[in-house]
């Protein structure tokens, strides 16, 4: 099948920068103090050759989260998911076929697995690259195609995922269920006008001045009360170490002490927390029994968990026996590292997740198919980032801004990573200067990614 809205690809390029943290970042067991992010610009073609457009997409590498390992070293990681970017981009450059950018993604993804495999034993690695971190290496090719044919369009990209534009139903991409359906029907035509912001309490952050070993002293924060005040906070994800259980509910009853106190003097009184385990509990019994100690020592602070993030290892068919239907009874439980496909969605649902978390850096493409499944299944949503400065946090929060039902948006890099907002700053005013707790969603409705 073939429209003759289609596009071809005509060149990709890649550029990488290296952004440093203000102050470390502590989620599953590693620390982080600098991010590598991937640009890439693509340039299209219309199928008659008269029209080009290009677009921009940008993520930062993630190889902490996307591929931790006991037998590849994160400098490994990082140079072989940085090699795999860039034979990304070179394939999609010599792309000679003509299609939607869901299609023409679709297409190239087959060929990720076989990639990354030849690079790992090119570079005689200890193990192969996963899936995971094979799509957060791509996302920002996938980005900025979905950027250039809306602009080629002279259209939101969001507006460009009807049947006068995709070449196919989702039955596709996904299964039957869907025959007739295409990604209209799940995602809005206008962004929200503003959304909630998750701040990120990290197992590090100090939460008041008597934890603060070192100030930072760049005008900036230093405490979780002093987040709460400057932003006007109402939703804090709170990182959790998943094997240390009284650690857990010690530090998730602080932050509430803490968030209870920052929020009575701004008159707040109603705001929100989610929990993230980081994949590192034992067992799903241990989600429960956190979930019961935080309800008898403080139902407030109980009251306030909106959902729980994935607790226990993300490789779901290794692990059947951690079904999550126990604490999904009593709040919902969201699949985000296991999240990487149709099948995996279908299997957490098997296994009592109730929710998911969309990410940007999964791919524009995946985290469309993957929104519209699990809106079809009812399940709780939220969009997360993987501390994305500038452009890549702007592109998550479009998506976050495009779907029904998402609850908020992650926004980490004013916390960590504040230079790589600067540039955005004048252009995007509403998104990056934040006092009630919300960012200005509104703002993203432009042509292509909406940036």
């Amino acid at each position: 099948m073939s429209k003759a809205t289609d596009i071809r690809i005509k060149t990709a390029e890649c550029a990488v920068e290296t952004l440093p943290f203000r102050a470390p970042l502590k989620f599953g067991g590693r620390v982080i103090e600098k991010t590598l992010v991937l640009n890439v610009d693509v340039e299209v073609e219309s199928r008659d050759g008269k029209r080009h457009a290009s677009g921009f997409g940008s993520m930062p590498l993630g190889n902490i989260w996307s591929w931790p390992s006991d037998r590849v070293t994160p400098e490994q990681s990082e140079g072989l998911m940085l090699r795999f970017a860039e034979e990304i981009v070179n394939l999609a450059g010599a792309c000679s076929e003509f299609g939607h950018p869901i299609d023409l993604v679709y297409h190239l993804s087959a060929e990720y697995d076989h990639l990354a495999k030849r690079l790992a034993t090119q570079l005689k690695l200890a193990e192969p690259m996963p899936e995971l971190a094979q799509l957060v290496a791509a996302s920002p090719f996938d980005a900025a195609l979905h950027d250039a044919y809306g602009r080629l369009h002279n259209l939101n990209s969001f507006d460009t995922l009807t049947s006068k534009f995709m070449n196919y139903d989702l039955s596709e991409y996904l299964d039957g269920q869907f025959k007739g359906e295409y990604l209209d029907k799940y995602t809005l035509r206008q962004p929200k006008d503003k959304m909630p912001l998750y701040h990120l309490v990290g197992a590090l952050d100090p939460l008041s001045a008597a934890e603060v070993t070192k100030k930072i002293g760049d005008g900036l924060p230093e405490t979780l009360g002093q987040w709460i005040a400057f932003n006007g906070l109402t939703h804090l994800k709170i990182k959790l170490a998943g094997d240390n259980f009284a650690w857990d509910v010690e530090r998730t009853l602080a932050v509430n002490t803490v968030a209870e106190e920052a929020q009575a003097k701004r008159g707040c009184q109603q705001w929100w927390y989610s929990v993230d385990f980081n994949e590192k509990c034992p067992n799903a019994a241990y989600v429960v029994d956190f979930l019961k100690q935080v309800q008898t020592r403080s139902p407030a602070a109980f009251d306030r968990i909106q959902y729980v993030e994935q607790p226990t290892h993300r490789d779901l068919r290794a692990h059947p026996e951690n079904k999550m239907h126990e604490a999904a009874q009593l709040k919902p439980v969201v699949i985000d590292e296991s999240l990487v496909d149709y099948d995996s969605l279908l299997l957490a649902r098997e296994q009592g997740y109730t929710g998911a978390a969309l990410k940007a850096c999964k791919g524009q493409t995946e985290t469309l198919l993957l929104a519209a499944a699990a809106q079809k299944f009812g399940m709780f949503l939220c969009v997360q980032d993987l501390t994305c400065p500038g452009y890549s946090f702007l592109h998550s929060a479009s998506i976050a801004a495009h779907l029904p039902g998402v609850a908020a948006i992650e926004g980490n890099a004013r916390q960590f990573c504040p230079a790589g907002n600067k540039p955005w700053f004048k252009r995007f005013p509403t998104m990056f200067e934040i006092t009630d707790g919300t960012v200005g969603t509104k703002a993203l409705g432009g042509v292509g990614l909406g940036i």
